[in-house]
């Protein structure tokens, strides 16, 4: 009788596992697969990236967002370095490649660690305990901005767009932005508000950058609906109705009998009443211009046109929120309800033909809390790319407002904090000592990238920026320009805060979680052909 024991299978047969080393070495390749395709992008030399979709539509960007959500990634360790950079475009709305980067890094750095047989726990616990104090550290250091520092928050925005398509334009751009800003915020219990969805940014193909506007109202891609009705209204009193200007249907199932022509007459009549009734109350209110969210029957357009008023239909819900508070006028639900009292102001409402498509300005409102920056660009892909620059300078001017705080950038914040936590390294008794300074090591690697983007010496530049640190000169960054150490406070090279405490919590989360698997389990696929190691392998070249 043979002793061989039959092999117990408990999952289906398809199921391709990796366990232990093979698992961890597989996941942290595949996260550093991914900070390598951004890591070229970070800084002022930073490069763009070309994508080119399924269906042949290109983007150019160094936005590592951007990069990442159409590179349509697949490694189910990669798709969690992608969630970093995610959280950190909501949570901030820039500062997505330094997450990406540092999470690369700080899983290279465990590597090695691993091959020291430190378990993986010892090292999670250690970069807990290095990013709880770098958050610390980061906060002491930090200065705190307000609204009156016009300058340090013009710098924030410069620093933004700098090394982006934006950038030659960077000035320009970034006194439209801040008065953007200005005109949207809101003091609340002594807090600044900013609502972004206030900031509309739309791109327009045609003229050079340099032409970008600030227009103080929006910008709606509508035209009026009928040719008679005016192209330009000056003072204008704006009516927001949130109804159909038509002959509402019966909600339930009617039958009309008509037994003879002059019913069917005083049928219609009846109809074409109750239209010049609305437009007439319209007219009474005072409204020369109306926005309405729903449809507006061909008689009732006849009727506005010859009333004088410029009237747009099926308006977006949002761009009626944005025109409420951009005008102040407020939106009714029924123009039966309409008084001189829900409108409100414009300057000047204007319909203007811009290459083949009619767009309607609302513009020169009173005291706008809505606002469109009108972002212009020589083709298609030089607009978009700029607007992208644009929105991320939004968002670090509303962290570094929201919170309150703001550090000097080109490497000077990071190499600051990679000496506090050095010091705080010794401090610890245990194998977690090593897990810090690997933690401190790996932030170094935002200079580090700055300086081979631009084509210098990465080790020459590090020790520099070491000498100058350890000499009290907590603002000592690199000039990506010149190669040499400078103040980056002094040469306005800023950015809020948020950035860097956001990107070291996400990165240093998933670090940890990767750091923690040991055991990957890929289930049979839908269409039975399973992504086991070979798809989700090491080699992540074709991503």
């Amino acid at each position: 009788m043979s002793n061989t024991i039959q092999p117990i299978f408990i999952m289906p047969e398809d199921t391709k596992r990796t366990t232990g080393r093979d698992a961890q070495r597989n996941n942290i390749a595949a996260a550093k697969a991914v900070a390598q395709a951004v890591r070229t992008t970070l800084g002022p030399k930073g490069m763009d990236k070309m994508i080119v979709d399924s269906v042949g539509d290109v983007i150019v960007t160094n936005d590592g967002v951007t990069i990442l959500k159409e590179m349509q990634i697949e490694h189910p360790a990669a798709k969690m370095v992608v969630e970093v950079a995610k959280t950190q475009e909501d949570a901030v709305g820039d500062g997505t490649t330094t997450a990406v980067i540092i999470a690369g890094e700080l899983l290279k750095k465990a590597e090695d660690l691993l091959d020291q047989e430190i378990h993986p726990t010892v090292i999670a616990k250690g970069y807990r305990l290095a990013e709880i104090q770098a958050q610390k550290i980061l906060k002491d250091f930090a200065v705190s901005v307000s609204f009156q520092d016009t300058l340090i928050l013009q710098n924030i925005a410069i620093t933004a767009m700098t090394g982006k398509g934006a950038e030659a334009n960077k000035e320009h751009l970034a006194g439209l932005i801040l008065t953007a800003v200005r005109k949207v915020a809101e003091t609340k219990d002594g807090k600044i508000k900013i609502n972004l969805d206030d900031i509309k940014v739309e791109k327009q193909v045609g003229e050079s950058t340099d032409h970008s506007e600030l227009i103080e109202g929006l910008v709606l891609d509508k035209e009026r609906v009928h040719p008679s009705m005016p192209e330009q209204v000056h003072n204008a009193r704006v009516a927001l109705l949130d109804d159909s200007l038509e002959i509402k249907n019966t909600e339930i199932d009617a039958k009309i009998q008509i037994t003879d022509p002059a019913q069917l007459n005083s049928f219609l009549e009846q109809e074409e009443r109750t239209l010049r009734e609305m437009v007439n109350k319209i007219k009474a209110s005072g409204t020369t211009v109306l926005f309405c969210q729903k449809g507006i029957d061909d008689l009732a357009q006849h009727f506005l046109a010859k009333a004088g008023i410029l009237a747009l239909r099926r308006v977006k819900k949002s761009d009626m929120e944005k025109l409420a508070r951009a005008t102040g006028a407020r939106v009714c639900s029924s123009w039966k309800e309409l008084t001189a009292d829900d409108l409100g102001h414009a300057g000047v409402v204007r319909q203007q033909k811009i290459r083949d498509e009619e767009m309607t300005f609302v513009e020169k409102c009173p005291n706008p809390k809505a606002v469109t920056l009108l972002i212009h660009g020589g083709t298609e892909h030089v607009a978009e790319e700029v607007k992208r620059a644009v929105i991320d300078a939004i968002g670090d001017l509303n962290a570094a407002l929201r919170e309150g705080t703001v550090v000097a950038g080109a490497g000077a914040g990071e190499m600051e904090l990679a000496k506090g936590l050095r010091s705080y390294a010794q401090s610890l008794q245990g194998r977690e000592q090593l897990a810090v300074q690997a933690f401190a090591e790996a932030t170094e690697i935002i200079p580090r990238t700055l300086a081979e983007n631009a084509g210098l010496d990465p080790i020459d530049v590090l020790t520099n920026l070491r000498v100058a640190h350890d000499q009290g000169k907590k603002w000592a960054g690199i000039n990506v320009f010149s190669g040499q150490v400078m103040d980056a406070w002094e040469a306005g090279v800023i950015e809020p805060l948020k950035i860097k405490t956001q990107a070291l919590s996400s990165a240093t989360e998933v670090a940890e979680m990767i750091l923690r698997i040991d055991d990957v389990i890929v289930g049979r696929s839908a269409q039975k052909q399973t992504p086991g190691p070979s798809q989700y392998g090491m080699n992540m070249d074709g991503m």
